[in-house]
């Protein structure tokens, strides 16, 4: 049995150990913000924030994250987080959509650890989040603007 905290509520998992956290979230808990993309964290589709950091749910067993807590799309909030969708949003950043809740907790993470990226800390940070839709230049674009908005 694993316990940790999924988007600030306690929860228990009682299965295979080797389970990954992607199809906890997705298939146990109901939570479909987050997406199945390639399976061995190249893609960037399944990124949740594991005590803080960007991890790649997908190939995170669920019995490596006891105690820890998980935020997904559905729970991430906070200054930075609302200041990201709000960039995302009026730029207008997706087309079909389908990687943006992997890009979007990237992104809040970056904006969490450097509240002013330059263009090597966005390229760094949101490395390994593979859009099919090309959308990399109004992505890097909203985390720019998000990062403005946040100055005050």
């Amino acid at each position: 049995m694993v316990t940790f905290t999924l988007n600030g509520q306690e929860r228990t998992f009682d299965g295979d150990p080797d389970t990954p956290l992607l199809w906890v979230i997705r298939d146990f808990e109901k939570l479909t913000g987050t997406k199945y993309g390639c399976g061995v964290a190249q893609c960037g589709a399944c990124t949740v924030h594991l005590d803080g950091t960007p991890r790649r749910s997908c190939v995170t067993p669920i019995s490596t994250i006891e105690g820890s807590e998980v935020v997904t799309i559905e729970g991430v909030s906070g200054t930075e987080a609302d200041a990201v969708k709000t960039a995302w949003t009026g730029l207008d950043v997706p087309q079909c959509g389908y990687c943006q809740s992997g890009q979007i907790m990237s992104a809040v993470a970056l904006l969490q650890m450097v509240p002013k990226p330059t263009d090597a800390d966005i390229d760094g940070a949101m490395a390994g989040n593979i859009c099919r839709c090309a959308t990399y230049h109004r992505i890097r674009a909203a985390i720019h603007n998000a990062a403005n908005s946040m100055e005050g």
